[in-house]
């Protein structure tokens, strides 16, 4: 732990609160602005603590790691109260979405030393392949560069960044822009459950410091949930390409399709928890909606209806789902956007919808949308819903042949046969085809990924631990003398990499 004292980047909330000045983002603490010299000392601290998988932590037994991992999250939970609070007055996300994003996150450490677990216990015996003996193994792979996404700060941060440490990976996070003073209550924990130079916090300016960081060629594995734009640039700076893996969650534009035969009401159900839970701001989101002409007048009328049901307002308050936005420019962004649908034909359909106060936007229906409009294409992230009419089944099914994107896909439909004829060709345009529900990352167990632009790697609770190690093995000849060597070296608990050690 190291104290700063140079400049410092001020954290506002978007939370406004009324001065005599007018209504201002309210001050809620602030951050280190380091230098590229700081970012470098502290990839040097994680380099020398992977020592060329010699150092203490990747060397180390599994099940010791998974006692570390244990130890960090039971601190982590003490630390509960301070962190969801400060991830609600950060990034606005309502109280009990903090806590459900907490929670959430430390069943997915447990899910994942379970798996871990698991995965170690098929690995604790040895192969016999034509007179070779062989133990397989999973090894880590270095210096991992962590950065993760605003709107699921600690969730999707830890997604990549506990596997990745359980492993046996030295660590670099970047905390997101929105969402970094919710990490300061678990720095101590990081402290004091691992290893010197094992996680290292890097603070400031992404631009500044993240570039010289890849340019180093002393990263692995590069893990980042944002931008596409940005991973592609990151990537190019890699002096050794072929030595970089990287994990990606990127960017997502997933389409709803509503058929004739869909239940209306279902689907307006869906679609607005999948469109408006936490004002759209995920990549999981339903961010276009292509609905069948036939039907198109009743959607509408009942989508209106359920939005104007939604409560908005503070993110402590009870109940409420439309909270304030974290990113000061996103207000002026969706006007724009707007604006735009509706100089190209298009008209806001529900009350309200647009209105705006501040860091505040009220959710608009948007129809009928076109592709000569930004909403067509451009990932909104945030509280408009644009509507499509389609007549035929191939509209959408081109939309995302020509989209950048290949995340998820939602389809309405109540028919067997309508369902069948999109699903074949559907799953293989997007990673997951969703049936008569909204678009969502979980349950942790299942597979995470995108094609095109939306991703690269999988992640799943076991799809993480595999993406952030790799297989290993120590091999010999069958015969008595290389025998007795591994019964001695397997008896004696002399190497944690070979070993017999069945894991509880």
């Amino acid at each position: 732990m190291k104290p700063w004292n140079g400049d410092v980047h001020s954290v506002y909330s978007p939370v406004c609160i009324k001065t005599a000045e007018g209504y201002k983002r309210k001050l809620i603490g602030t951050y280190p602005i380091c230098t590229q010299e700081e970012a470098m000392s502290s990839l040097d601290a994680a380099v020398a603590a992977y020592n060329n998988g010699r150092g203490q932590w990747p060397t180390m037994s599994v099940a010791d790691r998974i006692h570390h991992v244990e130890h960090f999250t039971k601190m982590m939970i003490a630390q509960k109260d301070i962190v969801v609070k400060l991830i609600m007055w950060e990034i606005g996300k309502s109280f009990a979405d903090s806590i459900k994003e907490f929670d959430r996150t430390v069943e997915y450490i447990y899910a994942t030393i379970d798996a871990l677990k698991d995965v170690d216990r098929q690995s604790s015996r040895f192969e016999i392949e034509q007179g070779i003996i062989a133990q397989i193994r999973r090894s880590p792979l270095g210096v991992v560069l962590c950065m993760g996404p605003f709107n699921y700060p600690l969730n999707e941060t830890f997604t990549t960044l506990i596997p990745a440490l359980i492993m046996g990976n030295t660590i670099m996070f970047k905390p997101p822009k929105h969402g970094t003073l919710l990490f300061y209550p678990l720095l101590n924990a990081f402290k004091e459950c691992f290893p010197k130079g094992v996680v290292n916090t890097i603070y400031g300016r992404g631009a500044t410091i993240v570039p010289e960081l890849m340019k180093s060629g002393k990263i692995n594995v590069l893990t980042l949930i944002g931008s596409s734009k940005v991973a592609n640039e990151l990537k190019k700076l890699h002096p050794k390409v072929n030595r970089l893996r990287a994990i990606l969650g990127l960017d997502a534009k997933n389409l709803a399709i509503v058929t004739p035969n869909a239940d209306i009401k279902l689907a307006v159900s869906e679609i607005v928890l999948g469109s408006l839970s936490f004002n759209g701001q995920r990549c999981t989101a339903l961010k276009i909606i292509y609905v069948h002409e036939k039907v198109v007048d009743e959607f509408l009328q009942l989508l209106s209806a359920e939005v104007s049901k939604l409560k908005y307002g503070m993110p402590w308050e009870k109940g409420v789902t439309l909270t304030p936005l974290p990113e000061p420019g996103k207000p002026a962004y969706l006007k724009e956007c707007i604006d735009n649908a509706i100089a190209n034909g298009a008209k806001v359909i529900n009350e309200h919808g647009g209105e705006s106060f501040e860091s505040f936007v009220y959710p608009a229906i948007v129809y009928p949308v076109n592709k000569n409009m930004k909403l067509y294409r451009e990932e909104q992230f945030g509280p408009i819903i644009p509507v499509v009419s389609y007549s035929d089944v191939d509209e959408p099914i081109e939309y995302l042949i020509e989209s950048t994107h290949g995340q998820q896909v939602s389809i309405f439909s109540n028919d067997s046969e309508e369902l069948s004829v999109l699903i074949d060709p559907l799953v293989n345009l997007v990673s997951r085809v969703n049936l008569n529900c909204q678009c969502q990352r979980g349950p942790d167990a299942f597979p995470f990924t995108g094609r095109k632009d939306s991703a690269e790697g999988t992640l799943s609770v076991v799809d993480a631990l595999r993406s952030f190690s790799m297989r290993s093995l120590v091999a010999t000849k069958m015969n008595e003398t290389n025998k007795q060597l591994l019964n001695e070296i397997v008896s004696e608990n002399t190497s944690n990499f070979l070993s017999t050690k069945y894991i509880f």
